[in-house]
């Protein structure tokens, strides 16, 4: 006998089971595994790209493209091995749809081919290791910064062209991000021309510069490529010493980050940086974020907070064009690598084929305004690669950037 309730409630059942697992996960709640770092000398980069990342969650109600948005920050304490361990369980346990950060480029590499094996979207929004858009490409990794030494060679070529530098001596963190920083800078001072003199490393945890400001003389300038509060140690020490006045010093973006320009003094005025982002850029978008992400903190947007507002930029845009799917992992990354964006604080960016941003770099000079010190932008080259000038191809047949590739010539 035919019964019309149960042919109804069989034929709902039916289509239930042919609806695609990915629809159904698109109500479910979007889960962010962020790897943020809440101790050590990286702990201030930490919590500036936390900030910046739920200042971009709070912007939009905490949903994005119709999914309610669950972030789980994971403490790496700015150790490799933790960072890894930290990245499984948010994976194996937590569930999560990608990771975004981590802080330090140690960190990312610690983490990449894990991530890679386990096909999981990795959106990193500081560590700036050239190798991760370069010689060791992972299918699932997007970055939202740039690489080491990206800003790195417009500095070298301003150096040489426009402050007419001809002799410096290096001093930098000696890890991976200070190398490459310092190895960029170079590459491109003595392409034009410029010679340096000697090449100094402090470790990571250094708190005196005593002996290592006692070897800077004889020469035009001073790179300094700091990340965290090491910026702001060595330019006080700098400064303590006398040598302010007698040598200048250059930087790469992170040793003046707003960050810690904050915390900085005369020490730090007429600094002259290069980076992909400057609070005082003076475009609408910029100016609104400047102004929320200090109602919420209390100082200017940098480095950390900027790249983690740009990864969710991307990772909006990317939903987007996925109708909020992340179930197949394929296509959403595929989405992410072809995002560009126009309405970033730091300006207009795009993704080359490597996952790298292709941005504006900008020369940015410390100055003192409205009672605070700024990094006003004085020169911008127009949307640089990660390549700088050069034939990519060429470019990744040299070995990686290091602390003695290229050689002090």
């Amino acid at each position: 006998m035919f019964n019309r309730r149960k042919f109804l409630a069989s034929a709902a059942a039916l289509a239930a089971s042919q609806i695609p697992a990915i629809s159904r996960a698109q109500s479910d709640p979007l889960r962010i595994g962020m790897l943020s770092c809440k101790s050590g000398a990286l702990a201030s980069g930490g919590k500036q790209m936390e900030d910046g990342f739920a200042l971009f969650l709070k912007e939009r109600g905490n949903i994005l493209a119709g999914r309610q948005v669950e972030l789980i920050v994971a403490d790496t304490g700015g150790q490799p091995a933790l960072a890894k361990t930290r990245a499984q369980e948010l994976i194996q346990r937590s569930h999560v749809d990608l990771i975004v950060g981590p802080v330090a480029a140690f960190e990312a590499l610690a983490i990449n081919d894990y991530l890679a094996e386990a096909k999981v979207p990795f959106l990193c929004s500081s560590a700036a290791a050239e190798d991760l858009t370069q010689r060791k490409l992972n299918p699932w990794f997007v970055r939202t910064s740039s690489t080491s030494a990206q800003p790195c060679h417009p500095l070298g070529d301003y150096a040489a062209k426009e402050l007419g530098y001809k002799s410096v001596i290096t001093i930098a963190d000696d890890f991976a991000f200070g190398q490459e920083q310092t190895a960029g800078f170079q590459r491109v001072f003595e392409a034009n021309g410029g010679k340096i003199q000697t090449k100094l490393w402090a470790p990571l945890t250094t708190a005196d510069y005593g002996t290592y400001i006692s070897q800077m003389s004889g020469v035009d300038a001073i790179f300094a490529a700091f990340a965290g509060a090491n910026g702001l140690r060595f330019l006080k020490q700098y400064s303590d010493y006398g040598m302010k006045d007698q040598i200048p010093v250059i930087s790469a973006m992170t040793t003046v980050d707003e960050g810690v320009l904050k915390s900085m003094g005369d020490e730090a005025v007429g600094i002259v940086s290069a980076g992909w982002y400057s609070a005082a850029l003076p475009t609408k978008e910029n100016i609104a974020f400047v102004d929320q992400l200090r109602k919420v903190t209390g100082v200017d947007p940098g480095f950390y907070s900027v790249g983690a507002y740009s990864a969710g930029l991307a990772l909006e845009a990317a939903l987007k064009a996925t109708n909020g799917n992340t179930g197949d992992k394929e296509a959403f990354i595929a989405a992410l690598k072809k995002v560009e964006i126009s309405n970033d604080p730091r300006g207009p960016w795009k993704l080359d084929n490597f996952g790298n941003p292709v941005q504006n770099i900008y020369i940015r000079k410390v100055e003192r305004k409205d009672g605070r010190l700024v990094n006003s932008v004085i020169k911008t080259y127009d949307q640089v690669s990660q390549f700088w000038n050069y034939n990519p191809e060429q470019f990744l047949a040299s070995p990686v950037y290091s602390r003695n590739d290229p050689a002090k010539i």
